[in-house]
């Protein structure tokens, strides 16, 4: 989890950023089951580009076994190479003039994530690679552009990647809950709001179909602006998150919402015993 609000190069903030990444680690590992071991939480001047190949290039396959799930979270700025298009993630020392040699590409980590001998790998990006604003930025003098934070790894790979908006899209925050928009709903849809079939069990799509309204919805009525979620995958893999990535999540979920209603009715049976 990278959450990156503050940047060393005095770029604009990513309002909420590292709250982000806060909260979802903490969901992670205290209702999702991850062990506490196994996740990595860096905010702001800890998420430096050498942290970014410390955990993707080096503590990552080190670390993940055989037929293991993997989850990576990004909060912060995106930015596109003003000549190749090429979309980056900004480190805290990250500077959008040489984003190439300062910024840790899509591309980069898409690799570095196919290559894990992980059975699944999600990531979500709250951030956007357009420059136009939100939570991206743009070279001096350059212009925003529209481009795909899609790559030809994630045509064949297992790569599933859920992103805060399209290519030329910026994403928003959500002032009032003190989140970025698509973090805000992803972890609502994640605590029961997303199981849109009712079956205890969160796919992905089902996810996509829950956030994607909200998201859309918010950022017209408080921004005036398009905001659209995109869910980036090869078919087959997407396919298989839908039959197998999420089910050991949500199944944790469902637990978990089960041992919380079991406690809730054995304090409620004290009460009236006490009564």
């Amino acid at each position: 989890m990278i959450g990156i609000e503050q940047y060393r190069e005095q770029l604009p903030k990513a309002n909420f950023a590292a709250h982000d990444a806060s909260v979802v680690g903490d969901y992670v590992t205290k209702v999702l089951g991850y062990p506490e071991e196994n996740v990595v939480v860096r905010l702001n001047e800890k998420a430096t580009k050498t942290d970014m190949e410390k955990y993707f290039e080096g503590w990552l396959p080190n670390n993940v076994e055989k037929d293991s799930s993997v989850f990576v979270y990004f909060s912060g700025h995106g930015s596109p190479h003003a000549k190749t298009g090429d979309a980056y993630l900004v480190p805290y020392d990250g500077d959008p003039t040489f984003v190439d040699k300062t910024g840790f590409s899509l591309k980069r980590l898409y690799a570095a994530l196919d290559k894990l001998p992980a059975k699944d790998v999600m990531v979500v990006l709250d951030s956007c690679f357009s420059g136009a604003g939100g939570r991206s930025v743009l070279a001096e003098g350059a212009r925003p552009m529209g481009l795909s934070i899609e790559n030809p790894i994630l045509a064949s790979g297992k790569v599933i990647v859920l992103s805060a908006s399209a290519g030329d899209q910026i994403s928003n925050t959500f002032k009032e809950q003190g989140h970025g928009l698509l973090t805000y709903f992803f972890l609502k849809g994640l605590q029961g709001e997303g199981d849109g079939n009712k079956d205890g069990t969160i796919e992905m799509v089902e996810l996509l179909d829950y956030v994607k309204p909200n998201v859309q919805r918010i950022a017209r009525k408080q921004y005036n602006n398009e905001q659209t979620p995109q869910l980036l995958a090869s078919p087959d893999t997407l396919k298989k998150a839908v039959d197998d990535c999420w089910s050991a999540h949500a199944l944790s979920m469902a637990e978990g919402r089960t041992k919380s209603q079991q406690k809730a009715q054995r304090q409620q049976q004290e009460r009236e015993a006490e009564r």
